[in-house]
């Protein structure tokens, strides 16, 4: 098996206030919107080779087995996100509720996290120097 790609689709109650925290916010081309009724029931972002979707609700309720969809409101995703500018997307993100501020880990990555306008928490990291001992 060769994997080609791996896109996560996050859940959401509404699509409408996601759109600019991805387009406007870290530059992702909106390049899948598919309506329900009068808003937004699915959408994909992509930038190069990520790409990340939302579905709401009611849109994977009506699409998935009830078994699926059964557990759809459990609870946010977490996205960890590796990048090449961590003080461009901080700078991005000044007026986001920050839920974990920069820190440098033992792992070697200059990170933060948010948490995204429909509740899942997203954590941005840059590789940085190894310590030198």
């Amino acid at each position: 098996m060769n994997v080609k790609r791996i896109t996560p689709v996050l859940l959401v109650k509404e699509i409408e206030p996601i759109v600019p925290f991805w387009v406007d916010r870290l530059g992702f081309t909106k390049t899948i919107e598919v309506p329900e009724g009068n808003k937004l029931g699915f959408v994909a972002f992509q930038k190069g080779s990520a790409e990340v979707m939302y579905q709401t609700y009611p849109s994977v309720e009506k699409d998935a087995p009830p078994s699926m969809s059964a557990d759809a409101r459990k609870g946010p995703t977490y996205l960890y996100m590796e990048i090449d500018n961590l003080d461009a997307v901080l700078a991005a993100m000044k007026d986001v509720k920050i839920v974990m501020p920069v820190r440098t880990a033992f792992y070697g990555m200059r990170e933060f996290g948010v948490q995204d306008p429909g509740g899942h928490f997203i954590t941005f990291a840059q590789p940085v120097a190894a310590p030198q001992h």
